[in-house]
């Protein structure tokens, strides 16, 4: 399941929920991203994205992470509009038959949407906004698995 909202969520409760129920899945693997104040210089992390594209392109990577990790199933919660420091930003959260896959998943998972997926970022401070752009060490993150298919 894909989800975008603007609504602060709980870590915790979407991984019990998540969780509940799976008598043949041996792994759940999940990750949870926070704003960061950057010491001051973030107030306000800012995301924009378009409606029902971004939920596609962010599914059609999520259903290509079930087939190359054989995943029983996958959660992507991704926050937009204005978050404050310390709130959740994006909550990942993968089900495997074997602990290996639902790790590598969800980590394929957030190097996509660290680096690929189509959000626009924007860090508001006191010396003004700023937009976010991947890292170079995003891009590096997101290259090994292209690596690793060939």
């Amino acid at each position: 399941m894909i989800t975008l909202t603007e609504a602060p969520f709980d870590p915790g409760a979407l991984l019990g929920d998540f969780s509940r129920g799976r008598t043949e899945t041996g792994a759940i693997a999940s990750f949870t991203g926070l704003a960061r104040a950057e010491e001051g210089a973030a107030q306000i992390l800012e995301l924009e994205a378009y409606p029902g594209f971004t939920e596609a392109r962010i599914g059609e990577i999520a259903e290509e992470a079930r087939a190359r990790f054989s995943l029983d199933d996958f959660l992507v919660l991704h926050r937009v509009g204005k978050i404050a420091p310390g709130e959740a930003i994006v909550f990942v959260a993968t089900a495997a038959r074997h602990r290996r896959a639902a790790f590598e998943a969800c980590d394929f998972l957030m190097d996509y949407l660290k680096s690929k997926a189509p959000f626009w970022k924007k860090s508001h401070g006191p010396d003004g906004a700023r937009w976010i752009e991947p890292t170079s060490q995003d891009h590096a993150d997101l290259g090994r698995w292209e690596k690793e298919s060939s």
